[in-house]
Parts: C-alpha cells; structure tokens; sequence
C-alpha cells in the first residue's frame, strides 16, 4: 500500500484476495511470507461504468436555465453513485429532471457534477448540462463557505498555501503532507470569535479532498 499511493490499504487487500497480486507469477495471499529476490506483480482492473438510472426525487432548485442547473442538497443525500450508494443519489434525482441533459465531461459517475459536497453536508451545488458549460464552471465559480472551527485563528485573515494527500498511516483520512500531495490553498476571514471557537468564511482556491477541514 506504500508503494500504491492512489489506493487504500483495504482496496488493496481486496485486490490481493482476488487473485490480482502475484509473485514470481503465482497469485498470493495476504499472509505470504516474502523471499529475497521475489518480484511482485499488481494487476489494477479497470474501473467499471455503472448504468444510472433517473429517478423521481424532489429537488430544491435555485435556478436552472438551459446551460446549468442549482440545487440545495439536502442533509443526508449522497452525491453521486458510489458502493453502498446506487440509489437515492443527488445524480439519479438530477438524470430524471433534466432528462438526460447533462455534461458527461466527468464521465458515468459525476455526469455534470462541477463540485460535490459531502453526504451529511447541506448545501449548494450547481450541474452543467453541456460540456462548455461544465468547463468555464470549474475556472470561473468562486466557492465561499461558512465553518465553526475549533480554537482561534491568530489573523482575521490569511491564506494557507499548504499540499494536502492521504495521511501516511491512515490511508482513509487526508492530511497536509509533502508526499504524493496535490497543491491546495485556502483564503479564510474570521467573521466571529466565540470563545474556544472561531465563525469563519473560507475561500477555496483549490479544492482537494476534505481541505477545509485538513487547512483547518
């Protein structure tokens, strides 16, 4: 798992159950003790597309107009199709509104999805449905969210410039890292200072996985 930073450890347990790790060409398990001079092989299968289907959900819509459409996603809705979640999903509500009119530059699993919020996350999201639109989307939005954090920043405001990837232990979380990271940059202003806690607005000039929560 050291050496497959883009995969967790259990993704790569799994893989190793089913036959994909092998060494000296015999497929291993988990518990195999390795040799000096043994040479392993990971095969990663290619990720397969899921059939999404429409699905009649109420939407709360902002706006929509022929080029993109703005909903605020409920508490508890997921976002798009992903395992455990095939259903129920902001994109099964989205595909039966629009009829099919959406960008597929992100392909089967976010079609039209410029950026996504986290399933216990309320808030607003917006969807394109031509790819030109989805384009100048992801260079031209600015996002702006509002946290409570814990403990006070020492600024009003500032700009933290630090790369986030996963965490070298536990794979599942992100941390701010120098190893296999992706650059990432966080403008906030403190709107409030309520004692051990602080109302900020956050800027994002990137948006990696979590990075308001890893920046704070």
């Amino acid at each position: 798992s050291e050496c497959l930073e883009e995969l967790s450890r259990s993704a790569v347990q799994k893989l190793i159950e089913n036959g994909n790790v092998t060494a000296e060409g015999k497929a291993v398990k988990s518990n195999y003790k390795i040799r000096e001079k043994d040479i392993f092989q990971v095969t990663v299968p290619e990720a397969e597309e899921l059939k999404i289907e429409g699905e009649d959900i109420p939407l709360d819509i902002l706006y929509e107009d022929k080029d993109v459409i703005v909903v605020n996603k409920p508490q508890g809705m997921v976002v798009h199709p992903a395992p455990g979640h095939y259903s129920g999903t902001l994109v099964n509500a989205l595909l039966y509104h629009c009829r099919g009119e959406l960008s597929g530059i992100n392909g089967v699993l976010r079609p039209g999805i410029v950026h996504r919020i986290d399933k216990d996350t309320s808030g607003v999201l917006m969807a394109a449905k031509t790819n030109i639109a989805h384009q100048l989307a992801e260079h031209s939005i600015t996002r702006k969210y509002n946290a409570i954090v814990f403990n006070q920043p020492r600024e009003d405001e500032g700009v933290i410039d630090a790369p986030i990837g996963r965490h070298p232990v536990e794979r599942k979380k992100m941390a701010v890292t120098n190893k296999n990271s992706k650059h990432a940059v966080t403008h906030y202003r403190v709107l409030e200072r309520l004692g051990k806690f602080a109302y900020i607005e956050a800027q994002l000039e990137t948006g990696r996985t979590h990075q308001i929560r890893v920046h704070m």
